[in-house]
């Protein structure tokens, strides 16, 4: 059972932020649903993907990909944190067009292999320089908002592994056609 999120209006910002950015001119991209079975958008997130309890990657799941989806990445970020912002906690690319998402607890060692349905796919670096997930650690009493972002590609892109958040944003520009967004929040107390 997840609580109540302090800020209730976050799905809402969201949204009026994708239809901002296309009323100034910016190209639209399709609209993914992301989902968690474990979490929700504007919702706090169960500790147990954090370091005050396990630690482990949460399930995501999408939906909806647009026509013509070759490959998938999923960046997990706190725009509230890093200096400069955004602090990144996850990033997995190279994800195959046929998976449907991400499962619990991916392995944190390079060298333990994915599951066979994320055959080929790569965990980036988080802001620790670190191939693998790892969960909100805000200060107390400071909610925090974690955005998993799932971008679907026109393209394959064929990426090596060990690349950081602007790394891949750079190689992903001009191939994304599709753009999903779950939200959940942190607070520690």
């Amino acid at each position: 059972m997840t609580a109540r999120s302090p800020f209730p209006a976050a799905g809402l910002a969201l949204a009026a932020g994708l239809l901002a950015a296309s009323a100034a001119g910016q190209p639209r991209v399709h609209e993914i649903r992301v989902e968690s079975p474990a979490m929700a958008s504007g919702e706090t997130m169960p500790r147990r993907y954090t370091p005050d309890g396990h630690n482990v990657s949460p399930p995501v799941t999408w939906s909806d990909l647009p026509e013509g989806t070759r490959e998938i990445a999923v960046v997990c970020a706190d725009f509230g944190a890093g200096s400069p912002p955004p602090w990144v906690h996850w990033i997995v690319y190279g994800i195959p067009a046929t998976a449907g998402g991400l499962p619990e607890g991916l392995p944190i060692l390079p060298e333990t292999p994915l599951p066979p349905e994320l055959d080929g796919a790569i965990q980036g670096l988080n802001g620790w320089r670190r191939p693998y997930y790892r969960g909100p650690a805000p200060p107390a009493g400071t909610p925090h908002l974690y955005h998993f972002t799932v971008y679907a590609l026109d393209e394959a892109l064929g990426l090596e592994p060990g690349l950081t958040r602007r790394k891949l944003l750079e190689a992903m520009e001009g191939h994304v056609i599709g753009r999903g967004d779950l939200v959940p929040v942190y607070e520690r107390f």
